[in-house]
């Protein structure tokens, strides 16, 4: 067995030379510790249960559907966890004879030879993770009646690994579930409800023993019934940032093939408050536990308490009986746009410390709303943190999603050194009550009062800037202030003073901060600190205006002074010496 990778593949050959030196002390160290035989790696195979077939034609030819077979390499190595080697797959097809033909899809790479009712195809190397091994194109065999079932057993074989066997069934005819596409509005208001009549269609050949139905709605939606044969959870764990609520509805009856079915009252599908861009996927599938299991996909779920959701067939209009046995027919989804707004609001910092310490400053955004923001079709990113860096300091530590530019904005291909400038992008969502926190280190290489830089939340376009959904750009900008003088800036944004800053968090613009002048000539001027180092800053006094959270902010690096009284005196001494200077000037002007 031969572990790679496509990264390890190239250094193969590279090693070897290098490998070959160390053998002799690698044997002597093997040598001196009892050896430990290597497991072999166990891959699963796997693929669909159980497919159904179109029944065979009076005329014409069959129609196909296709088997795809899975081989699972648990490995969670990317870099050393493949295999790279020979191995066969074996399948028998004994027990579909008379039931199903079956052929090889050619694009599948697999070199197989069919003898009876057994191919045995070759491949070589297996990745870490789960991938297509074999597409198997299969058909109703000729002579076959509806009902006719069998199965394929598939195996494989490879020197030092074990391949755990897979059985799929085959069966001709079966049920054929349709969902029918819903007229729904989909321009709507905040608060606006419209009934959601759901109506699918059995199109197989024989009758569905119960259906599953499946609601799934985007954070901005709701449907307010919680109806006793249905489970309901929210926030999918599979899918984090979409906000789905997942309701799996076990309607009970005999779906009789041919007949459509609509529900006995039609759901009330309503945008909420927070509605902006939002999707509704409704889906219909014979009820079965495995069904049921699949579509739970780990989460936890809890039962409605009210009435039981029923369906009943539709008297007129009934859909003619037919041998559509499609599996991609059974799911439909509709898209909604609800005129809203969210009001991103930017928040900054308070640091302090003396030349040559690192302090923690937290900054970015809160979305307060009313909308949250998913672009969760396109997979867009909502918006931008974008972070100059104060004067006087060195970004030291950032958060992984951002990158580092230009002062200019642009780009820079250095990620490692500091840089005057950084941008982060958020997810394709941002909630309501959510946001983006964005922890920074900086170093103080020179001690400046009041030094600001920008935390600007925007659009991912630098020439477009504007949130096109946010109605109050004047909190969209905030500052990180180091060694602000006297605690007299504020870094976070100020609320109207119309309710006591009660409409979270946006507000009018307020000063931005400025450094410190330097003192004017004097018999006796005030000496620069020395031991700076030769840091890319990025001056923090382009005009802006300033957003927060509504609430004071931590400052996080003023705990440095208190740690260090020899610093704190420093500091303090070049505070008075700047203090003095400023005291002279005015005395002069006066």
């Amino acid at each position: 067995m031969t572990r790679f990778s496509p990264r390890t593949a190239l250094r193969s050959a590279a090693g070897s030379l290098a490998a070959a030196g160390l053998l002799a002390a690698a044997s002597l160290a093997v040598a001196a510790a009892p050896a430990q035989a290597e497991e072999a790696p166990v891959f699963t195979l796997g693929g669909p249960a159980e497919t159904g077939l179109h029944p065979y034609p009076e005329s014409g030819r069959p129609k196909a559907a296709t088997v795809g077979i899975t081989l699972n390499n648990p490995s969670e190595d990317e870099e050393n966890g493949g295999f790279g080697g020979d191995f066969t797959l074996t399948f028998d097809l004994s027990g579909v004879a008379g039931v199903a033909d079956v052929e090889f899809d050619g694009e599948s790479g697999l070199e197989c030879e069919v003898t009876g009712v057994k191919a045995v195809c070759q491949d070589w190397g297996i990745w870490p993770g789960l991938q297509g091994a074999a597409d198997l194109v299969v058909t109703a065999a000729d002579g076959s009646e509806d009902g006719d079932t069998g199965t394929i057993t598939v195996t494989g074989e490879a020197d030092g690994v074990t391949f755990t066997p897979f059985t799929t069934r085959l069966t001709v005819g079966g049920p054929d579930l349709v969902m029918k596409q819903l007229p729904l509005r989909t321009e709507l208001t905040p608060g606006e409800k419209q009934q959601a009549p759901i109506t699918f269609a059995n199109r197989g050949t024989r009758d569905a023993d119960g259906v599953l139905l499946t609601l799934r709605y985007s954070r901005g939606l709701d449907i307010p019934q919680r109806y006793s044969n249905c489970e309901y959870t929210v926030d999918d764990p599979a899918q984090p940032d979409f906000g789905w609520t997942t309701a799996l509805c076990s309607v009970p009856g005999a779906f009789e093939a041919g007949a459509t079915y609509t529900l006995a009252t039609p759901l009330t599908l309503e945008a909420t408050e927070r509605a902006f861009y939002d999707t509704f996927l409704y889906r219909i599938e014979e009820n079965s536990a495995a069904q049921r299991t699949a579509q739970r996909a780990g989460a936890r779920f809890e039962r409605g308490d009210g009435a039981a959701l029923k369906a009943v067939p539709v008297r007129t209009g009934a859909a003619a009986r037919s041998a559509d046995l499609d599996p991609y027919d059974n799911q439909q989804e509709a898209d909604f746009r609800t005129e809203n707004t969210a009001d991103f609001v930017a928040y900054g910092d308070k640091v302090a410390g003396p030349e040559g310490s690192t302090v923690k400053a937290d900054l970015g955004f809160r979305n307060e709303g009313p909308a949250w923001i998913g672009y969760i079709r396109s997979g867009e990113t909502v918006a931008t943190v974008d972070f100059t860096v104060p004067q006087g300091t060195t970004v030291t530590a950032k958060p992984d999603r951002c990158r580092a530019v230009t002062a200019a904005g642009g780009y820079r291909e250095d990620q490692k050194s500091p840089a005057p400038r950084y941008v982060c992008n958020t997810s394709m969502t941002v909630r309501d009550g959510a946001g983006l926190d964005l922890p920074f280190e900086l170093r103080i290489d020179q001690a400046m009062v009041g030094a600001g830089g920008e935390v600007t939340v925007r659009n991912t376009s630098l020439q477009d800037p504007k949130l096109p959904f946010d109605p109050k750009p004047a909190n969209n900008t905030a500052y990180l202030i180091v060694n602000g003088e006297g605690e007299g800036a504020d870094s976070g944004g100020t609320t109207d003073g119309t309710d006591g800053g009660n409409d979270g968090g946006s507000g009018e613009p307020s000063t931005p901060p400025t450094s410190a002048p330097a003192p004017d000539s004097d018999p006796e001027p005030a000496e620069s600190p020395s031991g700076t180092s030769g840091s890319t800053t990025s001056g923090g006094g382009a005009a802006g205006t300033t957003g927060g959270t509504g609430g004071g902010l931590a400052s996080t690096g003023s705990t440095v002074l208190i740690a260090s009284g020899t610093a704190a005196a420093a500091l303090a001494a070049g505070l008075v010496l700047f203090t003095v200077a400023r005291r002279r000037a005015a005395a002069r002007q006066s």
